[in-house]
């Protein structure tokens, strides 16, 4: 578990693999309730190689000194994301 906001991380590592590559991250939210997004790719066995960029939002309460997940949406594709960035837009113009 993690203490410190900048400490989580969707990095996962199976068998010596790192099965889940974060390539980036953004905070946005710190506090009790702290939400953050991720940017990462995950290993495709087969391939032998990572996958496509996807995108993660994580949820995190901090209870006893430690942050705990509580929640998370996978945006699954570059496409996905660019149609939740233009729903966005138009909502907060």
């Amino acid at each position: 578990m993690a203490s410190d906001v900048n400490e989580l991380t969707v990095n996962y590592e199976e068998d010596g693999v790192v099965t889940t590559k974060e390539l980036d991250k953004m905070i946005l939210s710190k506090g009790t309730w702290t939400t953050i997004i991720f940017k990462y790719q995950d290993w495709n066995r087969q391939k032998k190689e990572y996958g496509p960029d996807k995108f993660t939002i994580r949820r995190y309460q901090k209870r006893d000194g430690d942050y705990r997940q509580q929640s998370k949406f996978n945006i699954s594709s570059a496409e996905q994301a660019e149609k939740i960035i233009k729903a966005l837009q138009t909502w907060i113009k």
